[in-house]
């Protein structure tokens, strides 16, 4: 079910080797309805660059013929009424309508602490400073399909609003079997503040909100996770409109010790392996005896998921359990695979986290476990996969604000700094920028 790995070298060429999402192969039905839809062959891009295309085109026309060819959906209007968010309510049991609000508190809370403020430094030279202000308008991308996932749709609009962005829209694909956006997405839209919700999915979603067609206006930023025909999309609209990243498969690296619950780590494995197929999740622990009782945990508890199938899959091609020498070189292992989640099963994880350099979020001990990052924590969990973690961030207020620069120099400061400007200038051949300089430090009437 799970392998055991006794060898580092073996561990990092197998388990831990990162694939590219390029690489990953759609399944069988997938294939056969994009060559049914575009022609015998064609891969996940070249069908995302058409229906990029066609939606710049074609418009609203493009989107409703996508989600009745993708979907498999007729739709009358676009944009979700109040009327369909009133009744989403009724449908949902009050108490889970409660979760969503409360789990909304905590990621505001937490994002309300990430405030950055404008500042203006002035001194006899004039000034300096940056305008932080918020983007305009944001879209959210709120997968549907099997698993909705009202979760990141909070996630991603909490903190945007916090920034104070001026409108959050959504894009959420309507259920094959009612026509409607799930109503926990719909619902939990509602309570993160979102202005406008369309009932659009996949690429064609992504093509809406980056280039605007009648009906859904243009943004300046996408988030939020989705399928490989959603992460090749944003890929290709990145540049018209930003985006937060190029999400792929979920993953978790549980770190243990001998001291740790073998039933605790099974649970934690098994909570990150039955999100997809695609999904890692990987136990590194200093404890061989620890390693047994958890593989022998997960054969037993995966037999009670409602998903086991799925963590199966996961488990068997990404994940793994990796004995090694001690905690911190499992910490080392980890900074080099510098997973989205590290969760430290430890005694005294705080005494490891100053050697942490990689990962979109840190959980120590057996109570601060990763499912309560998924959903009531605070920070967001929409977090860098794929070894991104070396270098980015999960999604916080700063990915909905910009900052621009603010110049404000006067003649003391132009004596100062202009002649070192003018000589940089001429260094690299711009004399109409040098000149500019001249100018100005020239006596009136020379040149």
């Amino acid at each position: 079910m799970i392998r055991i790995f006794t060898d580092s070298a073996e561990a990092r060429r197998t388990v831990l080797r990162r694939r590219l999402f390029e690489d990953v192969t759609v399944a069988p039905p997938v294939q056969a309805s994009l060559d049914r839809m575009f022609g015998a062959g064609t891969t996940p891009a070249q069908a995302v660059e058409r229906i990029i295309g066609d939606v710049r085109s074609e418009g609203d026309q493009a989107l409703l013929r996508y989600s009745r060819e993708i979907e498999g959906v007729v739709l009358a209007d676009l944009v979700v009424s109040r009327a369909e968010i009133d009744a989403a309510y009724v449908e949902l049991d009050p108490a889970l309508i409660e979760a969503l609000r409360l789990a909304a508190g905590e990621i505001e809370h937490f994002h309300r602490k990430q405030q950055r403020q404008s500042w203006v430094d002035w001194n006899q030279e004039g000034a300096l400073g940056q305008i932080v202000v918020p983007l305009q308008r944001i879209g959210v991308y709120a997968p549907g399909g099997t698993a909705p996932l009202p979760s990141s749709l909070l996630m991603a609009a909490i903190p945007a609003r916090v920034a104070g962005v001026d409108e959050i829209v959504v894009c959420s694909p309507p259920q094959r079997a009612t026509g409607q956006i799930s109503p926990l997405v719909l619902v939990a839209a509602d309570i993160a503040g979102v202005q406008t919700i369309y009932k659009l999915g996949g690429a064609q979603a992504i093509a809406a909100m980056a280039y605007g067609t009648a009906t859904v206006r243009p943004v300046d930023k996408i988030v939020g996770p989705g399928n490989i025909f959603v992460v090749l999309a944003k890929r290709a609209v990145y540049g018209v409109v930003d985006i937060e990243a190029l999400p792929g498969p979920t993953e978790t690296l549980v770190i243990a010790d001998e001291a740790a619950d073998p039933r605790l780590a099974a649970a934690d494995l098994l909570a990150q392996a039955e999100h997809d197929t695609l999904a890692s999740a990987i136990l590194l622990t200093s404890s061989q005896q620890l390693a047994e009782a958890v593989q022998a945990e997960v054969g037993r508890q995966i037999e009670e998921l409602s998903r086991a199938d799925i963590a199966a899959q996961a488990l068997a091609g990404q994940g793994g359990i990796v004995v090694v020498p001690t905690i911190e070189a499992a910490i080392k292992l980890a900074n080099e695979y510098a997973p989205e989640h590290l969760c430290l099963l430890v005694q005294d994880p705080w005494r490891y986290v100053g050697l942490v350099r990689n990962a979109g979020g840190i959980f120590l001990g057996e109570r601060s476990f990763e499912v309560l990052g998924d959903y009531v924590a605070g920070p967001s969990h929409i977090m860098p996969t794929g070894g991104t973690a070396r270098y980015a961030s999960p999604v916080n207020v700063d990915d909905f604000r910009k900052i621009i620069s603010l110049v404000a120099l006067n003649d003391r400061a132009l004596a100062r700094v202009g002649p070192a400007a003018a000589r940089l200038a001429a260094a690299e051949g711009l004399t109409a920028h040098e000149a500019a300089v001249q100018q100005r430090l020239a006596p009136d009437g020379d040149s």
